[in-house]
């Protein structure tokens, strides 16, 4: 509850403080909002068009829950007239730096932070935390587009129209598909709707769709799997038949291919059914490093690994 309130606080002091001004940095002229995850920055990006210059610290294959800040993310943020991050200690690392950076002239708003905490999903590794990767439902990422609409607004209000025809456009993209992820998740025998996966960030995908999901990591990778956690799931994948488990794309794979091999040593085989984005998107510039595109990359991934239908090209054909 204290990081909930802390962000509707930036809300608060960036409606009173921040409404009407526009930053004047030296450059472009426009102002400089820097955010931690791809996730946000993505959602930044589309939403302020040339409004404002939107840049990303935490890139592509990067864990953002051990990532160690730099000294050049410090001059970024530092030199930033906005920030968003996701906050419910996703940044872990980072938290100390984004806490310090907010002053009345240069909010810093953590985008999760501003969602109803009724809705969001407990960390059961941490008492009284709260799973932060809700990126994984696009319906409920769609209420973090508005907080950054709503935030770019009070900061930018010349640019306010724009800002909302920009979140209401990819607000209608999210939502076809969220349709789609629905779809080829529903079409998984329902006996295979079971995920397993490195770490434990795909809680609110299952929750959203309909699958079960199964960590073998904590929600933050910090946390260790130990042996019997090992030979736990091993056991699960060889009763209930399990044919597939997914790396992800910023955690080491060790552990999965411990699965593995111990499911093979039980007489049952279990394949790798692919490389998932859960924490950090794909490289730049391709579709699989846009948000809409990791979690079509994602849920396209699934359906066909473990059963279900799903075209190659998974949503509006553009995955290669």
């Amino acid at each position: 509850m204290q990081g909930f309130r802390n962000g509707i606080l930036a809300l608060a002091v960036l409606a009173t403080v921040g409404c009407g001004r526009r930053a004047e940095p030296a450059g472009s002229g426009l102002p400089r909002v820097v955010c931690t995850v791809g996730m946000v920055t993505d959602i930044a990006r589309t939403v302020a068009g040339d409004r404002a210059e939107v840049a990303g610290l935490i890139g592509e294959g990067v864990d953002p829950h051990q990532y160690q800040p730099t000294r050049s993310d410090l001059v970024a943020i530092n030199r930033a007239d906005l920030v968003f991050h996701v906050g419910h200690h996703l940044e872990g690392r980072m938290g100390d730096m984004l806490r310090r950076a907010e002053r009345p002239d240069r909010p810093v708003v953590a985008v999760a932070e501003a969602i109803d905490p009724a809705r969001l999903l407990d960390d059961e590794d941490e008492p009284d935390a709260i799973d932060p990767h809700l990126w994984m439902d696009v319906e409920l990422w769609t209420e973090v587009v508005r907080v950054i609409e709503r935030t770019l607004a009070e900061f930018d209000p010349e640019g306010a129209e724009g800002f909302r025809s920009r979140a209401d456009a990819l607000i209608a993209d999210m939502e076809e598909l969220d349709a789609y992820v629905s779809r080829v998740i529903a079409s998984i025998p329902e006996d295979r709707r079971v995920l397993v996966t490195a770490h434990d960030a795909f809680g609110y995908f299952g929750r959203a769709y309909g699958i079960e999901v199964i960590g073998i990591q904590g929600i933050s990778t910090e946390s260790e799997a130990g042996l019997d956690d090992i030979n736990r799931l091993v056991g699960l994948l060889v009763e209930r038949r399990v044919p597939a488990v997914f790396v992800e794309t910023s955690v080491a794979d060790k552990n999965v291919r411990a699965l593995i091999e111990g499911a093979r040593a039980r007489g049952h085989q279990v394949r790798i059914g692919g490389e998932l984005f859960s924490d950090a998107m794909g490289a730049p510039g391709t579709w699989r490093g846009t948000y809409l595109g990791m979690i079509d990359h994602n849920a396209t991934v699934i359906a066909r690994a473990l059963g279900g239908e799903a075209p190659e090209g998974g949503f509006r054909g553009r995955l290669d």
